[in-house]
């Protein structure tokens, strides 16, 4: 329970020590706010999302088992892996950060943007941005590898798309600008470690020439594969991930959303947990994973599911002991 509120606390004081700079780089995005910009801001955040950072993890775990590819698919994988730990097992539940639309509720310019942006909603904590961390882990670790292939312009399109996704996320209001900054150094990070984990593996698997020629898909083939066609396979499946990821962040947000139904010190805009089995509603209402978890008590959702049955059966173990027909 004390590091529960000690955690609290690291969110609590970034928001008070952290909120003038906040919302000096708030008040910069609010103001070029239109139509235009909120689509655009809306199709990189997609980069960022889980249905574009995950089938990415996949693409590397195929390319780590083609000889030539071996590099790109093994930084995309270490990359990913340990952004997302980073981020969402550890900053994420240690900060314990609220979304600025659930803290800035009382402050009218802020409520006037997010509006404008849409409304978009998400359903855990805000500290540091997880479309940032997704964003550059994939692109620092891309970029190291394609720079080492000595393919500069793709190696600095790669940093510049992920700091545009950071940027979609404050245009959006669904993070706080120190939220965005802290996604940056830790996929930065994260993708810096990959690439040069990857480089340690590749150069294992040179010095073991059987193992390294095993683990090369390619044999499969009898004419083998050009890099020209490695290129356009990869660049079509990115495309169409890209073209799915962006389509479901453009139609995001609204009104209509159905959202936490938790409204105590704050009106919780949180998307809320809807049809979840995991997430069942309380008293014929719903949460979002947050306050669903708060307000069961309970460490996962699993144990609160499991713990009515339970409470049954120990019941009718109880009646059944103590009836003499029994």
């Amino acid at each position: 329970m004390t590091g529960m509120l000690l955690a609290a606390t690291v969110g609590e004081t970034l928001d008070a020590s952290m909120h003038g700079f906040d919302m000096a780089i708030y008040r910069i995005f609010g103001a070029i706010q239109n139509d235009v910009l909120t689509v655009i801001a809306k199709l990189f955040t997609s980069i960022g999302d889980e249905m574009f950072v995950i089938p990415m993890a996949i693409l590397g775990l195929v390319l780590l088992f083609f000889k030539r590819s071996r590099k790109y698919g093994a930084s995309l994988v270490v990359a990913i892996a340990l952004g997302t730990i980073i981020t969402n097992l550890v900053l994420k539940p240690m900060v314990l950060r609220v979304r600025p639309y659930n803290t800035l509720q009382g402050d009218a310019d802020y409520w006037l943007w997010y509006t404008a942006a849409g409304m978009l909603s998400e359903s855990d904590y805000s500290f540091p941005s997880g479309h940032t961390t997704g964003a550059f882990e994939i692109a620092f670790s891309m970029m190291l590898c394609f720079a080492a292939d000595k393919r500069k312009k793709l190696a600095v399109m790669c940093p510049v798309i992920a700091l545009l996704v950071g940027c979609s996320r404050i245009y959006l209001m669904v993070h706080y600008p120190t939220d965005v900054l802290g996604g940056m150094l830790a996929g930065a990070f994260a993708g810096v470690v990959g690439y040069f984990l990857a480089k340690l593996l590749c150069k294992f698997l040179e010095k073991h020439e059987t193992l390294n020629n095993k683990l090369d898909l390619e044999r499969i083939f009898k004419k083998g594969l050009s890099t020209k066609v490695i290129a356009i396979l990869v660049t079509a499946f990115c495309a169409v991930v890209f073209a799915v990821s962006a389509g479901r962040s453009v139609t995001e947000g609204g009104e209509d959303v159905i959202r936490c139904a938790y409204d105590n010190e704050y009106d919780c805009q949180n998307e809320a947990r809807v049809d979840s089995e995991k997430y069942p509603p309380i008293d014929g209402q719903y949460y979002c994973k947050i306050h669903w978890k708060q307000l069961t008590g309970a460490d996962n959702a699993k144990d609160a599911q499991d713990a009515p049955a339970d409470d049954a059966a120990q019941q009718a173990e109880e009646t059944e002991a103590l009836d003499p027909a029994a």
